[in-house]
């Protein structure tokens, strides 16, 4: 829920019209699903603008490098028509 009010929080502040939410590897699920609440919950003029995967490659403390997941999900405020 922090990061749920996180956004809540830069969205109404006037300030900004997106927010872009990255994750890799366990806390993937995490960043879905706080998209997933602002949208259908909190802000439900927001919209999920867009949604990037990738693999990054990471070094480990002991020199290997593995694949990680990731991914970038774009939140951004519906233009309200006048």
């Amino acid at each position: 829920m922090n990061y749920v009010i996180a956004i809540m929080a830069l969205l109404n502040s006037g300030n900004f019209t997106e927010v872009v939410l990255k994750a890799r590897g366990n806390a993937i699920s995490r960043a879905v699903d706080a998209a997933e609440i602002t949208h259908n919950r909190f802000l439900t003029n927001a919209e999920v603008k867009s949604i990037e995967i990738g693999t990054e490659v990471v070094t480990n403390e002991d020199g290997r490098k593995s694949n990680v997941s990731s991914i970038e999900i774009c939140l951004a405020m519906k233009k309200t028509e006048k």
